[in-house]
């Protein structure tokens, strides 16, 4: 069964065969509260587990201590770990100094366990955007956490950082954003194989490249993958440039002394033109690797239709190509979602506190918006998960 949904305001669920409408003016989806969701509050494991049976308990406290491990991926890169300036609830965040702020900071997320839920359904591994941070995944990590699956939201090489310049001019940057794609796939099966736990992969943007890319390479690795603004196919101009010879050199050139702060605290104000041109790299692997490949795996793909960054008509590609039990979540072009802004909830904006002055507000989609249908999105990733691959 393949499903495909087109809000405005109605979900309409196709079949391969048969066509159902579904009137959502009344979806709504557990309540998640403004702390929950984002309250800087450390976890403290015995406070995670005082209400937890025995061996929920011990669960917590086995992930919670496995978990500490994460930050070796960035000591290389960022140096070694420190205090965070604000305590994280729900979690664990790897902070340090050489990051803008800890907004910007790789985190794990802790699965809320019950007497009714000793164990987690899985493990979810989301990866951010280009320029973006692990701050775009925190609405959806944290209803995925809610869930009952561990979270993890990985920080690609190059971002959030004071100082990126080298970064975003550095001829190995595919293949550091390869290495750390496999480093963190690797930190996540070692949690999902130590309690027999599905993995599953996805992410935002270049995110969603980066699970594709692992997905087609390693099919029988995980059991989902999940897309938002999967970037999967750029505007056409972008797509043409990136065939020029010498094209990134020129892009180092244009691109100069690149500038990481803005208006936005956890975003670089820009993309890097010599990054996005990696990007297209990766995209164009996508493709090749899929060239006669026969792979079947579940897709959850939520785009909106007025994306003119990242094309729906690569999630339509991809959910051909690609055989399985797939859900499109197609926000209808009449909501002019922009988008950076579909993983986005209303609670992240209010903790935004998004800069207008150093932007020019007028153009569009530089002051971030919440996704008006972020809930029914959620519902219906909660849905294919639950269908799809979670441990009950």
């Amino acid at each position: 069964m393949s499903y495909s949904t087109r809000l405005a305001p109605s979900i309409l669920v196709q079949n391969l065969s048969a066509f159902a409408l579904i009137t959502c003016l009344t979806c709504s989806l557990p309540a998640i509260s403004s702390a929950e969701q984002n309250s800087p509050e450390q976890s403290n494991p015995n406070q995670t587990t005082a209400s937890l049976s025995n061996e929920s308990a011990d669960q917590m406290k086995t992930i919670f201590d496995k978990s500490q491990s994460f930050s070796t991926i960035y000591e290389k890169e960022l140096g070694k770990p420190r205090a965070c300036n604000e305590d994280f609830k729900h979690g664990i965040k790897f902070c340090f100094d050489t990051l803008k702020n800890d907004g910007n900071a790789p985190f794990i997320l802790l699965p809320t366990l019950s007497q009714n839920r000793l164990k987690p359904r899985g493990v979810v591994v989301l990866f951010h955007g280009l320029s973006d941070s692990p701050y775009f995944m925190s609405s959806i990590g944290e209803f995925l956490r809610s869930k009952g699956y561990i979270v993890i939201a990985p920080l690609t090489p190059g971002h959030g950082k004071i100082d990126a310049n080298a970064d975003m001019q550095d001829d190995n940057l595919k293949a550091r954003w390869n290495q750390h794609t496999d480093q963190v796939m690797s930190f996540a099966m070692g949690l999902s194989k130590s309690d027999d736990l599905p993995l599953v992969i996805g992410g935002f943007s270049t995110g969603g490249a980066f699970a594709t890319q692992y997905t087609v390479n390693h099919p029988n690795q995980v059991a989902a993958l999940l897309l938002f603004s999967g970037a999967l196919e750029l505007s056409g101009a972008a797509e043409s440039m990136s065939s020029i010879w010498g094209m990134k050199t020129i892009a180092k050139w244009l691109d100069g002394d690149y500038k990481t702060e803005g208006g936005h605290p956890y975003k670089y104000p820009s993309v890097a033109s010599y990054s996005g041109l990696v990007l297209m790299d990766i995209i164009q692997d996508i493709r090749d690797d899929l060239d006669g490949k026969k792979i079947s795996k579940p897709i959850f793909a939520a785009h909106s239709l007025a994306d003119s960054t990242t094309l729906f008509s690569g999630i339509e590609w991809l959910t051909t190509k690609v055989k399985g039990q797939h859900t499109v979540f197609k926000i209808d072009e009449s909501y002019d979602l922009c988008h950076a802004d579909v993983p986005i909830s209303t609670v992240q904006i209010v903790n935004l506190k998004f800069d207008k002055s150093k932007v020019n507000a007028s153009e569009k989609c530089v002051v971030p918006k919440a996704n008006p249908l972020h809930g029914q999105m959620l519902l219906l990733l909660d849905t294919f998960l639950t269908e799809n691959v979670a441990k009950t």
